[in-house]
C-alpha cells in the first residue's frame, strides 16, 4: 500500500489540522469544567499570562519617571488618572534575557486592597479563558524565583502568574527611610 502524498502546503496543512484534532478526540471538556480567564502577554520572547481577577486596566508605557534608590527590578512610577503607580519590570525581577520590545511596551496594573502596582509587558497578546484542567502544575526545567510566583503552565506552554504572591511579596513594597538632619 502507497502512503498519500498531498498535492499542495495547503492541503498538507489541512491535513495536519485534521489530524491534531482527532489525536484530541477524547479530551473534550465538560461543560461545568471551570475557566481561568487571563490576560495573555509576551515578556522576554515568552508568553505570561495573569488572571483578570487581579488585574484593573491596561495602560500604555508614557511618561515613566525613573527614581533614585529603588531596587533595580522597579523600573519607575507614571500618572494614571492622577493616581501615581509603581512600575515592575519583571524581566529584571525574574532574571530574563533583556530584550527591547517590538511594539510599545504596555503596563499591566494589578490590585489588591492593600497593594497596586504595573508590571511590564513587552506585547499584550489578548485576553483568553484557559479550562483549568488544561494547567500543569510546573515544569521542572522552570527553576529560581520564577517557579515562586507560578500558578501554572498551559497546555500552549503559557506561564501563568500567582497574582496574589505578586500582590502579597514585601519585595514589592519599598520603604525609603527618611534621614532626619540634626
Amino acid at each position: 500500500m502507497t502512503p498519500y502524498v498531498p498535492e499542495s502546503k495547503k492541503t498538507e496543512e489541512v491535513l495536519k489540522a485534521r489530524a491534531q484534532q482527532l489525536a484530541k478526540g477524547g479530551q473534550k471538556e465538560s461543560p461545568e469544567q471551570k475557566r481561568v480567564r487571563i490576560v495573555e502577554f509576551k515578556m522576554a520572547n515568552e508568553s505570561y499570562g495573569i488572571e483578570l481577577d487581579h488585574m484593573r486596566m491596561i495602560h500604555p508605557l508614557n511618561n515613566l519617571t525613573d527614581l533614585p534608590g529603588i531596587p533595580a527590578f522597579i523600573k519607575g512610577i507614571i500618572n494614571v488618572r492622577g493616581k501615581i503607580v509603581s512600575i515592575v519590570d519583571l524581566k529584571k525581577f525574574f532574571d530574563l534575557a533583556e530584550q527591547e520590545p517590538a511594539g510599545r511596551p504596555q503596563v499591566i496594573i494589578l490590585s489588591s486592597e492593600g497593594m497596586e502596582f504595573g508590571i511590564l509587558a513587552d506585547r499584550i497578546i489578548g485576553i483568553k479563558e484557559v479550562p483549568e484542567g488544561e494547567i500543569q502544575a510546573s515544569l521542572p526545567t522552570l527553576t529560581g524565583i520564577r517557579a515562586k510566583y507560578l500558578k501554572g503552565i498551559t497546555t500552549q506552554g503559557t506561564v501563568i502568574l500567582d497574582a496574589v504572591k505578586l500582590l502579597t511579596d514585601p519585595k514589592m513594597c519599598v520603604e525609603l527611610e527618611v534621614i532626619e538632619k540634626k
